[in-house]
């Protein structure tokens, strides 16, 4: 059975039982609200998970665009967008993985060009467990979801 994706993945990743740290997350259902709403365009699929794993690579295929969501403690609010290229780090044979060692991967395993990626990182507060989100990050979260509405409006064109 053949599988049709969409042209835009989003993968959000992080644990939202750890306050921040589920930004990633957080920010793919407001954006899947927002379609389901008709204020987002219906050209992406959305991916989360706790952390990156080496089989995320395979979700990465067929596509043009993907953009890795995540919580950061080094971000500049209200987020940081950048373009991502691939790069065996120290985490390439970890069990959790960087954006650019999965890159690195995709290109190992799928032999096929990459789509256009990005990491966009939201600024974090609170990590612990238990922690709900931090003020904060929900302000950034706001302005975030702005910022991925407009890129899929200017993906959809």
């Amino acid at each position: 059975m053949c599988v049709e994706h969409k042209p835009v993945l989003l993968l959000g990743y992080g644990n939202p039982s750890r306050g921040d740290d589920g930004l990633g997350p957080a920010l793919l259902e407001m954006i899947e609200a927002d379609r389901e709403r008709d204020r987002a365009p219906d050209i992406f699929d959305v991916l989360t998970d706790y952390q990156l794993q080496i089989e995320h690579a395979l979700d990465m295929k067929n596509r043009r665009l993907v953009v890795f969501i995540d919580a950061s403690v080094s971000a500049s609010a209200p987020f940081d967008y950048t373009r991502l290229e691939p790069c065996r780090d120290v985490s390439y044979t970890s069990h959790a993985m960087s954006p650019a060692a999965l890159l690195a991967v995709y290109e190992q395993v799928c032999k096929e060009p990459l789509p256009e990626v990005f990491l966009l990182v939201i600024p974090g507060y609170q990590f612990e467990l238990g922690d709900g989100m931090s003020t904060q990050a929900w302000e950034h979260l706001g302005q975030a979801r702005d910022f991925v509405r407009e890129l899929l409006l200017q993906w959809q064109a």
